[in-house]
């Protein structure tokens, strides 16, 4: 487990979600400047210092946060639910991409496909493991397979993070087929 857990998850929210919560405002690109966020989290009754800061974005296993050149600001690489621009760079999977989930959603996004709900985009994955994992958080996982192909020939598009996250508007269910039904 990672040793600052906790505090990764109230800055996943900060940078994500709710960056009120400590009284800040994200800039359009997603960045908070890196000692305004330490006094705000400091001042939320939790502790953190660069030091700390350094080691949550440099170990944390799915790369969630990035700083600037400089380090002076900081951001999370994708799952907002606020709109702000990453500045993603726009592509074409090489390898297959997947959609982890729970079993217990297979219904609503095989009527529906994947909705992006109150994030800005459907986060997709080409790694299966990794898929796994995503479905694991929630229940019984299920792993859904994109055809990308397809759906950049029908003009979709689809983004890539810092991090390796593909990202889309939502997807319908005519791309999707399961990939791990048992």
């Amino acid at each position: 487990m990672e040793k600052h857990q906790k505090l990764s998850v109230f800055l996943s929210l900060i940078l994500r979600h709710k960056p009120e919560v400590v009284g800040l405002t994200l800039d359009d690109q997603g960045y908070l400047e890196v000692d305004k966020l330490i006094k705000g989290v400091n001042e939320s009754g939790r502790h953190i210092d660069m030091k700390m800061l350094n080691e949550i974005v440099d170990t944390d296993e799915k790369g969630r946060y990035s700083f600037n050149s400089d380090r002076t600001k900081i951001r999370a690489n994708q799952g907002h639910s606020i709109p702000v621009n990453l500045n993603l760079v726009k592509g074409k999977p090489k390898n297959k991409l997947y959609h982890g989930t729970a079993l217990k959603y297979k219904d609503n996004i095989d009527n529906k496909g994947l909705l992006k709900g109150e994030r800005q985009y459907v986060h997709l994955s080409d790694d299966i493991n990794t898929a796994i994992k995503v479905g694991s958080r929630h229940g019984e996982p299920i792993v859904y397979l994109v055809d990308h192909e397809k759906l950049l020939l029908d003009g979709y598009e689809l983004w890539v993070s810092e991090n390796n996250i593909w990202l889309s508007n939502d997807i319908p269910a005519k791309y999707l087929s399961i990939v791990n039904e048992k």
